[in-house]
């Protein structure tokens, strides 16, 4: 079968390119070659309710036409929900490189624009007060995304790249979590502004040096492989001496770090403005980079009422996060409202069981072995290690089974799932400071990972990015701009 020999030559330019622009411009490229441009233009399609959607869509249009501002607020305020008509469909996103269907993607439009019209103009009885109780109420209704940064030691450097795709096409969550490198990286971010952002990302700002070798005889003692003071002067160097409430206050940014206990009678906790507001970001990220073996457990640190740093807790000791809880979903929905969920995941014990299968339902036949290994070696690891860490002895034994049961049992993907492609010479860099050329080379290619996954991540993402946006707006318009409301419940609907 004839193939175009254009083809070639756009897909090495996606591979290659340095940019979005011209990674989007070849994907352009090849959905007109692969006929992919005339697939979006038909809204038909058993992959969505596109009757639905047309409907919304028309109904919408014809009161901004008419300036009927009270129909349209309550077509939005009982029409915005989140994957209306299965418009968020995988399905949709995988036909073509850049977009889906153009009925999905001018519903989406039509809807962010009339959000920002009635929060923008002077509508009717309408004040600002009762604005602003409008989009906190959808907001909580509609949901929010959220950025979930992984473990995978110096590998996690990627996170980097995905933070500045995201950021750059407007699509960054307010809310951000993190385990392990994750945290650090979720700390650095949740420190830094909008303006702060492309500073940030440039590798010569930051203190790369975190990895310096004890030894051996080091971890035998139990004071771990690597200095933690290395790593703690890296941290306060790159994070500064913000609790968690102070960055919020400083970004608008939600910071969320997993942490897990050494102790029997704790569970694994999520530290953030909510749950731990005069927690040291710093200390929280050490306590979840803390990998057991590789550095000792952490005493997490606070900050007094006079702003002096001392011990939380002193009787309790946390170690790394993504040992119990590298994505901490679940409570992330009950604190935030999150309906949408971006991973990026590094963990080297992770990435080769993803395959094609991080955002990807279908299983093809050369997958099958592969998959059907990876289910039988969770199935049966989860229940030799349940029943190890119930009933074994001595007790290093029982905490090392019950370490790698949670590690089986737990979720390491997505709504949306961005992942490395690594060679055996990445691990070979796992326990290593980057130099600046290798941290460069990695954020390009998380920047490369994340932008075939940019019209499905705005197609969830957009329409809850506006209501945040107008949120602020009005809380600013209002004058409250200096009042603290962490980015949770009460700020989406229960002021």
């Amino acid at each position: 079968m004839f193939r175009d020999p254009r083809i070639k030559k756009y897909r090495k330019m996606l591979a290659e390119a340095e940019n979005y622009e011209v990674w989007k411009a070849a994907a352009l490229e090849l959905d007109i070659l692969e006929g992919n441009a005339d697939w979006k233009e038909d809204f038909s399609s058993d992959l969505y309710h596109y009757e639905l959607i047309y409907d919304r869509l028309s109904h919408l249009k014809q009161y901004r036409q008419q300036n009927d501002f009270h129909r349209l607020k309550r077509a939005l305020r009982e029409g915005l929900h989140h994957d209306l008509g299965n418009l968020g469909n995988p399905a949709l996103y995988r036909r073509s490189r850049v977009g889906t269907k153009h009925l999905i993607e001018e519903y989406i439009t039509q809807a962010c624009e009339a959000l920002d019209f009635l929060c923008d103009h002077p509508v009717p009885d309408f004040p600002v007060e009762e604005k602003l109780r409008f989009f906190r109420e959808t907001l909580k209704s509609f949901g929010r995304p959220t950025l979930l940064l992984s473990g995978g030691a110096t590998l996690g450097i990627f996170h980097f790249g995905v933070i500045k795709a995201l950021w750059e096409k407007g699509l960054l969550p307010q809310v951000v979590a993190g385990s392990s490198i994750g945290a650090i990286i979720a700390g650095i971010l949740g420190v830094h502004t909008d303006a702060e952002i492309p500073e940030m990302l440039v590798p010569e700002t930051h203190n790369l040096k975190a990895w310096k070798w004890r030894g051996l005889l080091s971890a035998m003692r139990g004071d771990g492989l690597m200095d933690q003071e290395q790593l703690k002067r890296c941290l306060r160097e790159n994070i500064g001496e913000y609790t968690f409430e102070e960055a919020y206050e400083r970004t608008g940014r939600s910071i969320n770090i997993s942490v897990s206990p050494i102790q029997t009678h704790q569970k694994a906790r999520l530290l953030c403005g909510y749950t731990s507001p005069y927690l040291m970001v710093w200390s929280a990220a050490l306590a979840s980079a803390a990998v057991p073996g590789v550095f000792p457990p952490v005493t997490l640190m606070k900050k007094d009422i006079h702003g002096n740093v001392l011990p939380y807790m002193p009787r309790l000791k946390f170690v790394d996060g993504s040992v119990v809880s590298d994505l901490p979903i679940e409570r992330l929905m009950h604190l935030y409202d999150v309906n949408f969920t971006i991973v990026s995941q590094t963990n080297p014990h992770v990435v080769p069981f993803l395959g094609d299968q991080a955002d990807d339902d279908r299983l093809s036949l050369s997958r099958l072995p592969l998959h059907l290994l990876k289910s039988e070696v969770q199935f049966h690891g989860q229940g030799v290690f349940d029943y190890l860490r119930k009933r074994v002895r001595p007790e290093l034994l029982r905490q090392a089974s019950g370490q790698l049961y949670t590690m089986m049992a737990q979720r390491y993907s997505g709504d949306v799932t961005i992942a490395p492609t690594y060679s055996f010479r990445d691990y070979g860099r796992m326990l290593a400071n980057p130099d600046p050329k290798y941290l460069r080379q990695m954020i390009l290619a998380g920047e490369r990972a994340t932008w075939p996954k940019i019209s499905m991540i705005r197609s969830h993402a957009r329409i809850s990015k506006t209501l945040e946006r107008c949120v602020a707006r009005l809380k600013q318009g209002r004058g409250h701009s200096g009042e603290l409301r962490l980015v949770r419940k009460n700020d989406s609907g229960n002021a």
